[in-house]
């Protein structure tokens, strides 16, 4: 039973740099928001200013991720460090929901016991974070197609323009009213908006590290892309697994009992499953008959 391997392999994507950046910006922002919270009095730009810290934390954990999956296999990591990237992306997602959690408590908090704000400082700082955060968004428009993490950031940013646009309409709305519950009902608002934006990012994430088929790859549509291959009458053994937030791998048995030129097959069907699903680093085992202890379907 002849058994071909062959192995096709991209680099991870590099978005050091962005994140970095990123980074860099956010926290300083960071600390001009937190101290102008506690001067001014506001729950809501506190809530803002914990939410972009937690955000900074995240992006340093992708950063470093990021580095981390750049480092070549060696010793017992045979496929590197690449893991470390989703193990990032879990992290961050778990971190904005221990977030939400202080936000809330201390919102309750402050229906029964409202606190005087000063609303024209607040005004100003939420709309430096609203021009900050726009920007930082769009440092990450391309590279979140591709990247877990680089959406993940993508989306906090996103969330935190819109968020900080809220803390001004709150700010303006207190001014005009007197209304201090305002602020605090503003904060549990925010808080909801952080748990729509990463519940989706949490489940991914967790999904990619229990090793399942990434976001926008079905395996069954593989196998039967695979099935369709000249020669192949079946497909089992078939395994399709995330690398890291930017990788996809696949391993598979093909029978194929006519056999035929092997290395011109493996490489076109490596080529077809990056092209058609964006899966860089592939490891096909050709079979041309007899009987694979690990072709039954539930077999793994």
């Amino acid at each position: 039973m002849p058994h071909d391997h062959h192995h096709h392999h991209h680099a991870p994507a590099d978005n050091s740099r962005l994140f970095a950046i990123a980074a860099a910006l956010n926290v300083a922002f960071v600390g001009f928001e937190g101290i102008a919270g506690l001067v001014t009095g506001s729950l809501a730009l506190l809530a803002d200013a914990g939410h972009n810290l937690s955000d900074v934390l995240g992006l340093l954990m992708a950063w470093g991720a990021a580095a981390m999956a750049r480092r070549a296999p060696g010793g017992r990591r045979t496929y590197g460090l690449r893991k470390g990237t989703i193990l990032a992306s879990v992290a961050n997602a778990v971190l904005l929901l221990v977030a939400v959690g202080i936000i809330v408590w201390e919102a309750v908090h402050r229906f029964g016991q409202p606190h005087e704000i000063a609303t024209q400082p607040v005004m100003v700082v939420a709309g430096v974070g609203v021009v900050l955060n726009t920007a930082t968004a769009m440092m990450f428009m391309r590279a979140r197609k591709e990247d877990l993490n680089a959406r993940g950031a993508f989306l906090h940013m996103a969330a935190d323009a819109a968020i900080s646009a809220g803390v001004v309409v709150a700010a303006l709305a207190i001014s005009l009213t007197g209304q201090l519950w305002i602020d605090p009902l503003v904060s549990l608002v925010i808080a909801l908006v952080i748990v729509l934006g990463t519940w989706e990012l949490l489940r991914e994430s967790l999904d990619l590290a229990m090793d399942a088929a990434p976001k926008g790859i079905d395996p069954v549509e593989v196998r039967g892309w695979l099935e369709t291959l000249p020669g192949v009458t079946e497909v089992h053994d078939l395994h399709v697994w995330a690398m890291s937030t930017t990788e996809t791998a696949l391993t598979a048995h093909l029978l194929r009992p006519e056999g035929g030129e092997p290395d011109a097959f493996l490489h076109d069907a490596c080529a077809g499953l990056s092209r058609q699903f964006g899966i860089g680093h592939a490891t096909l085992q050709l079979e041309t008959g007899g009987a694979c202890r690990l072709a039954p379907a539930d077999v793994v």
